[in-house]
């Protein structure tokens, strides 16, 4: 087989305890070996993805926007589209990490762009997980860097949330106190609930030396809290990561990026020469540079989320439901006597795609909040399938 694999990323990797075996993996991962030669697929290739549904009336199981890119945004990529001819017309890239650089406040050559955070997510497993440091992650959380540590082989470790629905970082840190990454969603896919800056803060000065502390906050601009991006400045090991394929509509153009150090920026590209965070499409960049910084209209989608958000958590609570406490544009809905699976088929039978469950709850269901006439058609389905 041959890839365009760097010396430095084989070097690194081979050092670390892999296997040129799993070098071959590695660099199927990352988009550039053949997949036919390592008998696999990249680990996000189907992870955490529900079925799309395209023939229901409402898709409420993605944890998709309900509606499309921001007006800025539209505007934008449609402008680009006819430079679309040139690579880099004019700085785009550079525009989209200065907009991050105003917006976050942190500086510029702390700031990596990708195609969405799936590569970034497998990306840093690989970097800082090997077969004898392991990856601590939540139970119940989004599933991608558990299933790319055991695809590579690395040791995983998952723990239960706290009874308040946040991550237990002192668990976490005892159930591997040598772990390679630990791996903190925060509000967390599926529950939409929050772990205190605090408790992170925590974690990261009491972590095994060498090791990683990768916050994923792509879902934070729908809870409207303080983020941990000041973390990104303060030297320590720390990555934060965000997608704009949530609140800002845009998770079929992909579209992401990173702050951390530079130094670990420089470690995350070494496998492939940087290839996959400079391969965006400029309607994609444009998109993002233009969206980011309309912040009257995130907070006006976030409102228009929490109203309908509200109408169904009101609806469930009068039927009696349990539902976990959430921040985010989804909730945790527990069934008590029917499996989510059973649930999921019944609602797909209304043409209303709900959301899938997690091992650890079997009879809870996550419901990605749509727009307020979905959740409407959300709440009909529910009463005439409980009757």
């Amino acid at each position: 087989m041959t890839t365009i694999l760097t010396e430095e990323g084989s070097d690194d990797l081979l050092h670390r305890g892999y296997s040129r075996r799993q070098l071959a993996y590695i660099a199927t991962a990352f988009g550039v070996g053949a997949i036919a030669a390592t008998g696999g697929q990249p680990a996000w290739a189907s992870a955490g993805i529900p079925d799309a549904a395209p023939s229901a009336k409402v898709r409420i199981g993605a944890n998709e926007c309900w509606t499309g890119p921001l007006p800025p945004g539209q505007a934008a990529a449609a402008a680009i589209i006819s430079q679309s001819n040139r690579y880099a017309p004019q700085d785009q890239h550079g525009d989209f990490i200065r907009a991050v650089v105003s917006v976050e406040g942190v500086p510029f050559d702390h700031v990596a762009t990708w195609p969405g955070s799936s590569d970034p997510l497998s990306r840093a497993v690989v970097t800082y997980c090997s077969p004898t440091r392991g990856l601590v992650t939540a139970d119940p959380t989004f599933e991608l860097a558990g299933r790319t540590a055991e695809w590579l082989g690395a040791p995983v470790k998952r723990v239960p949330l706290k009874a308040d629905f946040s991550h237990d970082v002192k668990a976490m840190l005892a159930a591997d106190p040598n772990a390679g990454l630990y791996y903190i969603v925060t509000p967390n896919n599926p529950t939409g609930t929050i772990t205190p800056l605090a408790d992170i803060e925590w974690l990261i000065a009491n972590k095994p030396a060498g090791s990683i502390v990768l916050i994923d906050e792509a879902y934070t601009h729908f809870a409207g809290v303080p983020t941990a991006s000041y973390l990104a400045t303060a030297g320590k090991d720390v990555i934060v990561m965000r997608t704009f394929s949530k609140i800002f509509g845009m998770a079929g153009m992909r579209m992401g990026y990173i702050m951390t150090r530079p130094d670990i920026i420089g470690k995350m590209m070494r496998y492939d020469g940087g290839m996959q965070s400079f391969a965006l499409p400029l309607p994609s960049l444009a998109c993002a540079t233009a969206s980011l910084t309309a912040t009257d209209l995130i907070a006006a989608r976030r409102k228009e989320m929490q109203e309908a958000r509200g109408l169904a958590l009101e609806h469930l609570k009068k039927r009696g439901f349990s539902v976990v406490p959430t921040n985010a544009n989804m909730f945790m809905v527990d069934w008590k006597t029917r499996h989510a699976l059973e649930m999921q088929t019944a609602f797909r039978a209304q043409s209303i795609e709900i959301g899938r469950s997690w091992p650890i709850w079997p009879t809870v269901s996550r419901i990605t909040v749509g727009s307020m006439d979905e959740m409407k058609a959300f709440n009909e389905a529910l009463d005439k399938i409980w009757a």
